[in-house]
């Protein structure tokens, strides 16, 4: 039959892996047009390029209608791929839908333990997703996503199974301490302002000794210049005027006054 699981599939929580979904959604599945047409015969590999194809998550939207989405999370949970293939379909990065739909399927038939470790990457995933429920459309994050499939109990109207607390994990050393990309952040600029301090401090160390020599190197420059001041003055700056040698100015001087008794004579003589 087309809605039974696939022969030698494990119980999954000590069940058939498709009584994870409620009876009621379950059968709306089961009667629902895309579930006859798409999901019939998929296998895991048949299956990427339907889940390519989705372009919204979610529950039921309409008169109780189930999405797409939800549609093929029960066929995966009706063949149970294998662990390394769910893993292939969650390290997908260019397809985000196939990415999500892996995340909710690991989420309800993996252990804490590997929720954790392969969820958690999902919280530096920022890219948008479209989400259809009963209200219409809207728009939620990757990690956004994979924050409410740890920590809520109903994700597109599915009841999830319960998860063991991660402080519980850590404490029987099951698994490490989680890496925060903020506090890694915060490390990093305390390294940063410490090497910004270190280097501050340096150059205020080395600062009076280049002050001294700056000193130093001033006033030896002062004393050159003025030794070399008189010369270059004496060099520079040449008197425009013509040079008067005091002998020649008292020969002039004295010329001047014995033409002047001269004159002074003149009239004597036409009396005489």
């Amino acid at each position: 039959m087309a809605n039974t699981t696939v022969t030698g599939a494990q119980a999954i929580h000590g069940q058939n892996p498709q009584f994870l979904v409620e009876t009621v959604i379950r059968n709306r599945i089961y009667e629902s047009i895309y579930w006859k047409e798409h999901c019939f015969a998929l296998t895991a590999e048949s299956l990427i390029d339907k889940a390519i194809e989705v372009r919204f998550i979610g529950g039921v939207y309409g008169n109780q209608r189930p999405t797409e989405f939800l549609c093929l999370l029960l066929k995966l949970l009706q063949i149970q791929p294998e662990k390394e293939i769910l893993v292939e379909y969650l390290q997908a990065e260019e397809f985000k839908y196939l990415r999500a739909l892996a995340a909710l399927y690991i989420r309800m038939t993996f252990r804490a333990v590997d929720v954790y470790e392969l969820l958690e990457p999902l919280l530096k995933d920022y890219r948008k997703l479209r989400l259809r429920n009963m209200a219409g459309y809207s728009l939620v994050f990757m990690d956004e996503f994979a924050y409410s499939l740890l920590t809520e109990e109903r994700v597109c109207d599915i009841i999830m199974p319960r998860l063991a607390k991660r402080s519980v994990l850590e404490e029987n050393g099951d698994i490490g301490p989680r890496k925060s990309r903020l506090l890694a952040a915060m490390e990093g600029e305390s390294d940063h302002e410490s090497e910004r301090g270190r280097s501050r401090s340096r150059s205020r160390s080395r600062s009076p000794s280049s002050k001294v020599a700056h000193s130093r190197e001033s006033g030896q420059n002062s004393e050159h210049s003025r030794s070399r001041t008189p010369s270059d003055a004496g060099s520079r700056y040449i008197s425009r005027s013509p040079s008067r040698s005091p002998s020649r100015s008292r020969s002039r001087s004295r010329s001047e006054s014995e033409n002047r008794m001269d004159i002074d004579a003149l009239p004597l003589l036409l009396l005489l």
